[in-house]
């Protein structure tokens, strides 16, 4: 259940088969897999010369040289390779598709090949993109991408085709032949869940006729729609932060608009695969960070000085063995150094402290009152970006709903005098129309009946270890119950092309469980699958924070998360409103019964304008910490960074402990 260890074997064995000094061929959807699997040392390694794109025209004739190409058979691809294969730059042609190849584009490749120069023709299915060793995205961006049709109760139909080509490549590069379950109230999951439940008995059978298990695989396929909240949350864990605040795409973080960064450190790779320091604090609080990079100065310091010692023959040997590591560990230093300065700076520019605090109490605490204070003055406050504003209304609306005193028009009333844009500001109402409390399975919030509207009041009276991290996504109790044997097939029946097929036993526990989010996962849900992975395998001990996700320890399960893309907040609101701008003018209006706080609002909404280069968040900033960059592999300076970066998250979480220690204080 590995996805990085399946997709890097099957670019292990391509780069291996082919002898000698290679090209490789790629296009837009393998571009990605390979930059996010293999380093371009490690092609090196294996004579790969030159990387480049198929539908490239001004690709230079080399026809010493053997090519490969990783091509996702879509038409666009199978065009191009058609036309190269015509008139051909290389010598011969080995060629691997990520995912099945149809008999007639097969004759499309024969046909063009006239000068006999392919070798091979393989099916190698990695159409996916392995982010984490358990969790994987299908890479698939909304915008430019669609999922929804003209409601979001329909596919568009190349969103399916595309979901369902990437669902079963994963499938058949981890050899699962799995039971599918599906969320009863959304149509998206049902007919994802029959298609493939179709391909894998019927169209595609013959590929999955793998050994059976005692206990067949699951895969349960969820959709975004009922849990809307985790998307909008800032968050706390280094990786899940970084791609909040400044975007993690395909592996790489941009730091371009930072003044004075140096060239090597205006785009930097982020992966737990290639980097142990990220790997090992992948899920730490951005408190105990500081900690760890301030540690991992300290280590590069020594070393700094052992270098600086070099006397003897035997000094000269040691240093020129060990410069490659020595050098690549001071590049790794000054990338986590500029990447927490800049955090740190970000944290203090946008109050994301203050931010995070509401956003935490309306996800997780009922109390009306306080909340709709708290909302109206962050809603009016000029030092709160506008995007948070938008998500604390937004949270606001989700959780107060159904209560006949809302002030929900009334938040969306101040959002446009303030200043906000009428398609954002409409985004409160499109959240409520398109996963609004009518719209969700389950009771998001624990306040739709007396009781469960009690026991949210007793949590808020409790208190919390760290009011920046009460959430907990609802994808965890969904795995709870599952593993309890009380995810009810009425809630969550079973897809299967034969209507008469016996459901497996419900109370048989899974031994793995791929769980698929349509609309996209987030990273704070990939958290939680790892701290159950991690719990389930190795158990866990009363207490801790592993015992705290799930239940149920040492089973033995191994949980693996997927999902359309990998949401930050700003990525989750340009899909709502690049849906919303196709949909009927009705989504962008009040709900029906949304209760008072003033006179009904028309809003209009346009579609999301796509940003070309530069930062995810579309800001420029005058790069304060990070303009410092030129000078990240100075001790001196290195040492000055973390610690202050770790200063700032201590006093940050020692605030958060002296506030909830007096809390306590104050009750008893």
């Amino acid at each position: 259940m590995d996805v990085t260890k399946a997709v890097s074997a099957y670019i292990q064995r391509m780069i291996t088969e082919v002898a000698g000094i290679k090209v490789l061929l790629l296009d837009q959807d393998t571009t990605p897999i390979i930059s996010t699997s293999f380093t371009q040392s490690s092609l090196l390694s294996h004579e790969v010369y030159l990387t480049d794109r198929v539908d490239n025209p001004s690709r230079d004739r080399m026809r010493h040289l053997n090519c490969i190409a990783l091509l996702r058979p879509t038409p666009q691809s199978i065009s191009a390779l058609t036309r190269e294969l015509r008139q051909p730059r290389y010598k011969s042609y080995w060629l691997y598709f990520t995912n099945v190849l149809q008999k007639q584009d097969i004759e499309l490749l024969a046909e063009a090949d006239e000068h006999e120069v392919v070798k091979e023709i393989q099916e190698f299915f990695a159409d996916y993109l392995p982010v984490n060793t358990d969790l994987f995205s299908l890479n698939i961006d909304t915008p430019p991408a669609r999922i929804w049709a003209d409601n979001p109760a329909v596919w568009d139909q190349q969103g399916l085709d595309q979901h369902v080509q990437g669902l079963v490549a994963l499938l058949l590069s981890l050899k699962k032949k799995p039971v599918i379950r599906y969320e009863r109230m959304s149509s998206l999951a049902k007919k994802l869940g029959e298609e493939l439940s179709y391909q894998i008995n019927n169209s595609q059978s013959s590929l999955f006729d793998f050994r059976r298990t005692e206990n067949a695989p699951l895969l349960l396929i969820l959709d975004r729609r009922n849990d809307p909240v985790t998307p909008l949350l800032t968050q706390w864990t280094y990786q899940a932060m970084v791609h909040e605040v400044l975007g993690i795409k395909n592996g790489r973080v941009s730091l371009a608009d930072a003044d004075g960064i140096r060239a090597e450190l205006q785009e930097i790779v982020l992966s737990g695969d290639q980097d142990p320091f990220f790997s090992a604090n992948l899920f730490d609080n951005f408190g105990d960070l500081g900690a760890s990079i301030k540690k991992y100065v300290l280590e590069y310091q020594s070393r700094t000085a052992s270098n600086a010692t070099i006397d003897t023959v035997a000094d000269m040997k040691r240093f020129v063995e060990e410069y490659p590591e020595f050098r690549k560990l001071g590049g790794n230093v000054s990338k986590h150094v500029a990447l927490l300065g800049e955090l740190s700076r970000r944290v203090e520019k946008d109050s994301l402290l203050e931010v995070s605090e509401l956003e935490q109490s309306l996800a997780s605490v009922e109390s009306h009152a306080s909340d709709l204070k708290a909302v109206q003055v962050m809603i009016e406050s000029p030092k709160i970006p506008d995007d948070a504003k938008i998500r604390v209304a937004i949270l606001y609306a989700l959780r107060y709903q159904k209560l006949p005193s809302n002030q929900i028009q009334k938040a969306v009333q101040d959002l446009l005098k303030q200043g906000v844009p009428e398609s954002r500001a409409a985004l409160v109402f499109v959240t409520l129309n398109i996963a609004g409390a009518e719209q969700r399975q389950d009771d998001l919030f624990a306040n739709e009946n007396f009781f469960s509207r009690g026991r949210s009041a007793l949590k808020g009276l409790k208190g919390v270890e760290n009011v920046y991290t009460q959430h907990t996504p609802h994808l965890v109790q969904t795995v709870d119950n599952l593993m309890r044997g009380r995810l009810r097939d009425t809630s969550y029946p079973f897809a299967s092309p034969n209507q008469n097929a016996t459901p497996p036993n419900l109370a048989e526990r899974p031994q793995d469980v791929i769980l698929f989010i349509i609309g996209g996962a987030t990273y704070e849900e990939a958290r939680s699958i790892a701290l159950l992975n991690a719990q389930h395998q190795r158990g866990a001990q009363p207490g801790s924070q592993q015992a705290a996700v799930g239940g149920i320890a040492g089973t033995g399960t191994r949980f693996l998360l997927g999902g359309s893309s990998i949401h930050n907040s700003r990525s989750y609101l340009d899909m709502l409103q690049d849906a919303a701008s196709r949909f009927d003018g009705r989504f962008a209006k009040p709900p029906a019964n949304l209760g008072t706080g003033g006179p009904a609002l028309n809003l209009s909404i346009g579609p999301v304008q796509l940003a070309v280069g530069g930062r995810q968040d579309g800001t420029r900033h005058d790069g304060s910490v990070a303009g410092a960059a030129a000078n990240l592999l100075d001790p001196e300076y290195l040492g000055e960074a973390a610690s202050g970066a770790r200063d700032l998250a201590t006093d940050i979480f020692g605030r958060v402990r002296r506030g909830v220690e007096g809390t306590i204080g104050g009750l008893q």
